[in-house]
C-alpha cells in the first residue's frame, strides 16, 4: 500500500490543519480495519485445519502420555580430587555447571550422563515389561549383544521391504588428538548399517562403506574424517545413494562425499568428493521430498550460515540452484522433516563436541525463507533444555499412522571416548502455537510448535507396532 508523503506540498486545494488531522484519522482507521479484516480472514481460512490439528492433538496417544513432563533435579557435588585437564581448561575460576560436569570424565555425575553397562538396552534379553522402551543416554545393544555404532546417522525406510535401515559413523576405535589443538577424533572405520522392523531391535548389517587402510591420498583413508552419512533411494535409477561430510584432520577439505549401491545393505561404491556450489560444506543432511526431488542442506561459510539446493535427478550431484538460509546464525547439525506441507528443521549451535541449545525452524518452501520458532525442548530442567538434553540433532523419523508424531534422533557425544557416545531418541510432536513471536506481515503463516519431550523411559504406542 502506498502512503502519501505528509511533507509533500499540496498542488491542489488548500485545507486547514483540522481537516488534515481528520483525514489522517480516517486513513489510519481504514488501515487498521483492513489489517483486522485480513487477520480474521487468515485465521478463518486456517480454522478448519487448525481445529482438526487441535482435536487430533488432544486425543493423540503420545500426547496423553507426554503431558506429564519429566523433570530432572541434579545436584552438582563439591569438587573431589583433581579435575581433568579438559574440564579445568574450560572453567577456570568460576562456578561449576552441569555442562562442565558433563565434559569432565572424572565427574561424580558421570553415571548420570553415561550410564554403565549394567543398565544397557538389550532387546534380546530384556524382560517383557521393558520391551520396546527407549532409555535416552543408555548403551544400546544390537541383536548380537554389541553396542550399536551408528553415530551422526540417519534412517532409511525401505518401502519395498518395510524395513528400517540405520546408517551412521562406526566409531569403535580409540579416541585421540591428532595434534595439541586438534579436536578429539577416531580414525575412520566406515559407515555402519543396522536393520529393524520395529525401530527398537537392530540387526548389525556390517560396514557398508569401509575405510581405506593403505592409500593415504584416498578421501576415506583412516586419517581423514567421515561424518553424518545419510542414504536415500532413487526410484528412477534403482540406486541407494549415500551423502556424507568428508574432511581432513584439520577440517580444511570441507566437502561432501557421494557413494552408491544396488542394495540398502551395501556394499556402497565411493564415487568422489566435492564442494557443493563451490562452497565449503561441513555438517550436512539430505532430504527427499514427496515429489521425489532430493535436497542437500549443509553448513557453510565457516558454519555461519546454511545452504540448501536440489540434487540432480540421479541424486549424484547438486544443481546450480542454491539459497543461503539462517545467515549469520551459526547453526549446524540440520535435521529436516515435513508435516502438512510445511518444512521444519532442527539445528544446533556450533560448540564442537560440547552440547548447546537446539532451535526449531519452519518454512513454506524448503528453499526459504526460514523462520526460527524457538527452542523445542520440553522437560528435564533448564540446563537440559539449553543443551538439547546434552545431545545434538542428527535426524527426524516420521511415524506412519500417527500424523504430527516423530522420533527426534540425537547424539550425546563423549569427547573423552567417542566410541562410547550415546543415542538420545525422544518423542517429538508438531502442534499448537509457536513459542517465539515472528515479525508478522501480510500473509504471514501460522506455524505450529515443535515439541521434543524429555523422558527417562518411553515407548511408542502398541498400535504403531501393530501397523508395522
Amino acid at each position: 500500500m502506498r502512503v502519501r508523503n505528509q511533507y509533500r506540498k499540496s498542488t491542489t486545494l488548500r485545507c486547514n490543519a483540522g481537516s488534515r488531522r481528520s483525514g489522517s484519522v480516517v486513513v489510519w482507521s481504514l488501515v487498521g480495519f483492513l489489517l483486522m479484516l485480513h487477520l480474521y480472514s487468515l485465521v478463518t481460512h486456517n480454522d478448519e485445519v487448525g481445529g482438526e490439528i487441535r482435536l487430533h492433538m488432544r486425543h493423540h496417544p503420545l500426547v496423553r502420555e507426554l503431558e506429564q513432563v519429566e523433570e530432572e533435579n541434579i545436584q552438582i557435588p563439591p569438587p573431589r580430587g583433581r579435575r581433568s585437564p579438559r574440564a579445568a581448561k574450560r572453567r577456570p575460576k568460576r562456578t561449576t555447571t552441569l555442562v562442565d560436569e558433563f565434559l569432565d570424565e572424572n565427574s561424580q555425575l558421570r553415571h548420570v550422563f553415561f550410564p554403565g553397562m549394567k543398565t544397557a538396552i538389550d532387546p534380546m534379553k530384556d524382560a517383557r515389561n521393558d520391551t520396546f522402551y527407549y532409555y535416552p543416554g543408555r548403551i544400546w545393544f544390537d541383536t548380537e549383544g554389541n553396542p550399536i555404532q551408528a553415530h551422526g546417522g540417519g534412517i532409511l525406510h525401505d518401502e519395498r521391504s518395510g524395513t528400517y535401515y540405520w546408517y551412521g559413523e562406526y566409531k569403535d576405535g580409540p579416541t585421540y588428538h591428532a595434534h595439541k589443538k586438534g579436536a578429539a577424533r577416531v580414525d575412520i572405520i566406515g559407515v555402519g548399517c543396522y536393520s529393524s522392523n520395529d525401530l527398537w531391535t537392530w540387526k548389525n548389517e556390517g560396514l557398508v562403506l569401509p575405510a581405506e587402510e593403505t592409500n593415504e591420498t584416498h578421501d576415506l583413508h583412516k586419517s581423514n574424517v567421515l561424518e553424518r552419512p545419510k542414504v536415500i533411494y532413487n526410484e528412477k535409477t534403482g540406486k541407494y545413494v549415500m551423502w556424507m561430510h568428508i574432511d581432513d584432520t584439520n577440517y580444511t577439505k570441507a566437502s561432501v562425499g557421494i557413494a552408491i549401491s544396488d542394495y540398502p545393505t551395501g556394499p556402497f561404491d565411493y564415487l568422489h568428493r566435492k564442494r557443493p556450489h563451490g562452497f565449503e560444506s561441513r555438517d550436512m543432511t539430505i532430504f527427499k521430498d514427496d515429489d521425489g526431488v532430493a535436497y542437500l542442506i549443509y553448513s557453510s561459510e565457516d558454519n555461519s550460515e546454511l545452504h540448501v539446493g536440489p540434487l540432480t535427478e540421479d541424486y549424484l550431484d547438486v544443481t546450480p540452484i542454491m539459497r543461503r538460509i539462517l545467515v549469520g546464525q551459526h547453526r549446524e547439525a540440520p535435521a529436516l522433516f515435513k508435516y502438512r506441507g510445511t518444512y521444519y528443521m532442527i539445528t544446533s549451535g556450533c560448540t564442537g563436541w560440547a552440547p548447546n541449545e537446539a532451535l526449531a525452524h519452519a518454512a513454506e518452501s524448503i528453499m526459504g525463507p526460514w523462520e526460527t520458532l524457538g527452542n523445542p525442548c520440553i522437560g528435564g530442567n533448564k540446563m537440559f533444555r539449553l543443551t538439547t538434553f546434552f545431545a545434538q540433532s542428527t535426524y527426524v523419523i516420521p511415524l506412519p499412522g500417527f500424523p504430527g508424531s516423530f522420533i527426534f534422533m540425537a547424539d550425546r557425544w563423549n569427547p573423552a571416548d567417542l566410541r562410547d557416545s550415546r543415542y538420545v531418541w525422544l518423542p517429538m510432536i508438531v502442534g499448537g502455537p509457536a513459542d517465539r513471536p515472528l515479525e508478522f506481515n501480510f500473509g504471514f503463516p501460522l506455524w505450529s510448535r515443535v515439541s521434543i519431550y524429555w523422558h527417562k523411559k518411553w515407548r511408542l504406542p502398541s498400535r504403531w507396532r501393530a501397523l508395522q
